[in-house]
């Protein structure tokens, strides 16, 4: 019997962030080893003129839940969701919803967050710091409440090489940049925005650092534990291989070089990928969240979720592999013929963007205004390029995280809680996660059916073989060109054929005498 399992059932659950990726796995899993649990509560918004209980219905639909309702056929009546933003006082919970989560309560697990690299300071501190600091004087008020599990990110502290399990201060104090952040204007913030963010390589990890400082100062008596994970990415195991939901980080990328939108990278290639399977972070967060309220600890433990340490993968690896799919599983209406070029150089990354990337994207929509189609390849592309952008520092870096406490919570499972919470990395087969991935984005995210795989095939071998074409007349024209316009061009083009001729009558005279 798993005792991790058996601790959930029974118990009420406030999930923040639920409705986001990593929620949704956190919610299926507690559901598929705990179906006795008494309650998930989530905090929820409308969103597109859809009530909450619409929300809920379409992610308890969706083919992540397909093993739940087997084992929980009453799993609606288990979610209750609170409308709730987190961008209020209070988060706009109403008052009865309110005294509810505040007496039933027993584990929280704190998963929303702004993950925008590009967000405005005002907001991504209201949510990845204001707002933990609210849930935390909601949970200080909670009697029943055993663990309170929040979710960082492995990048906090990116502007560091060597990163502990510890929480690190920040130059300035979260509560003097809250109380600032009242009543200065939105062009002051985002002008003294790069002074305070310092080193770190944007307002994401940054404020993400200023919320573990929060849980810190603001703690109280709770039982609290922190993970960070590092780039969280589709499913290894479970609920089955490489279901994802959205286009953030690796996942747009994946796209966008298999539609062949995206040529070129500036990448270091033997940088550490630190991928982590998104059900390897929920078991570490479920096996957390039982030692934390069992056993108690006298301090707030940090817990990496990574896996360069123990299991490492370069992006070159990564890169290779994932072509070599597109190869096997291409996706449908590719714009060009998948590949990647991995470039360290400044000048030659520009150059690539230039006439590798916005050149065809710039001819391609000349050719839809002739057509009387409305231009849309150039604005895509600059989209693309501007993400493949922001992620130019975690791809040309490697950190080293130490896992003393993951890898003590480890040893501290039952062989059967090892086995239904399996957070041992060192596990991983690399490429056949990241050939389910690819598989998975072409399935879940982008909906393509795999019975067109073999016209996408033949699809992909007409772009080869335009690719091809187009090159080799490229090559001669130049060529010709050159000839034209230089009588060293000519020389060395006289002496290639020469030795050609030559070579090939040595051959024909060699095999005559063998004969």
């Amino acid at each position: 019997m798993s005792m991790i399992a058996a601790f959930y059932g029974g118990k009420s659950i406030l999930i923040t962030g639920a409705t986001g990726f990593l929620g949704k796995v956190l919610m299926e899993k507690l559901f598929r080893t705990s179906p006795d649990l008494k309650v998930i509560y989530i905090l929820v918004r409308p969103k597109a003129g859809q009530t909450l209980q619409q929300r809920v219905f379409q992610i308890l639909n969706s083919k992540l839940f397909e093993k739940v309702k087997e084992v929980c056929p009453n799993v609606h009546e288990k979610i209750r969701a609170i409308y709730a933003d987190l961008s209020q006082n209070d988060f706009g919970i109403s008052k009865e919803d309110m005294q509810e989560l505040l007496s039933c309560t027993n584990v929280i697990f704190h998963c929303a967050a702004t993950v925008r690299f590009d967000d405005t300071l005002r907001h991504a501190v209201q949510l990845n710091v204001t707002a933990t600091r609210q849930l935390l004087l909601m949970a200080s008020q909670m009697p029943k409440l055993e663990a309170f599990i929040h979710i960082s990110t492995a990048y906090s502290n990116c502007n560091l090489k060597h990163i502990d399990e510890v929480i690190y201060p920040c130059p300035v104090e979260p509560k003097k940049i809250i109380d600032s952040l009242e009543w200065l204007d939105d062009a002051i913030i985002e002008e003294i925005a790069p002074k305070l963010i310092r080193d770190w390589p944007n307002i994401y990890t940054y404020t993400k650092a200023l919320g573990e400082m929060v849980v810190q100062q603001e703690s109280r008596n709770l039982n609290i534990a922190i993970i960070r994970p590092s780039i969280v990415g589709a499913t290894w195991q479970e609920p089955f291989p490489g279901w994802v939901d959205n286009v953030n980080g690796p996942n747009g990328l994946i796209i966008a070089a298999g539609k062949g939108f995206l040529r070129a990278l500036k990448a270091t290639p033997k940088a550490v990928a630190d991928l982590i399977p998104v059900d390897t972070v929920v078991n570490l967060m479920l096996a957390v969240g039982w030692y934390t309220a069992v056993h108690r600890p006298k301090s707030t433990l940090v817990y990496h979720s990574t896996s360069g340490n123990l299991n490492p993968c370069n992006w070159h690896k990564m890169g290779v592999q994932v072509l070599a799919t597109f190869e096997k599983i291409p996706f449908e209406r590719a714009f060009r013929r998948p590949y990647a070029n991995f470039t360290s150089n400044n000048f030659t990354s520009q150059y690539w963007n230039a006439v590798s990337h916005r050149a065809p994207a710039i001819i391609y929509d000349c050719y839809l205004r002739l057509t009387g189609r409305k231009p849309r390849m150039t604005k895509l592309m600059n989209q693309i390029l501007r993400t493949a952008s922001m992620l130019e520092y975690f791809i040309n870096r490697s950190w080293e995280w130490s896992t003393y406490n993951t890898e003590m919570l480890m040893s501290e499972l039952s062989p059967e809680d090892q086995r239904v919470f399996n957070f041992d990395v060192r596990q991983l087969n690399w490429l056949e996660y990241i050939e389910n991935y690819v598989l998975g984005v072409k399935k879940y995210l982008l909906k393509e059916d795999m019975a067109g795989i073999p016209e996408a095939k033949q699809h992909l071998k007409r772009l080869r073989n335009i690719h091809y074409l187009f090159n080799t007349a490229l090559f001669l024209i130049v060529w010709r060109l050159l000839i034209a316009r230089s009588q060293m061009a000519r020389n060395v083009w006289f002496f290639i054929v020469s030795f050609c001729y030559k070579f090939l009558s040595y051959f024909r005279a060699s095999s005559t005498l063998k004969v």
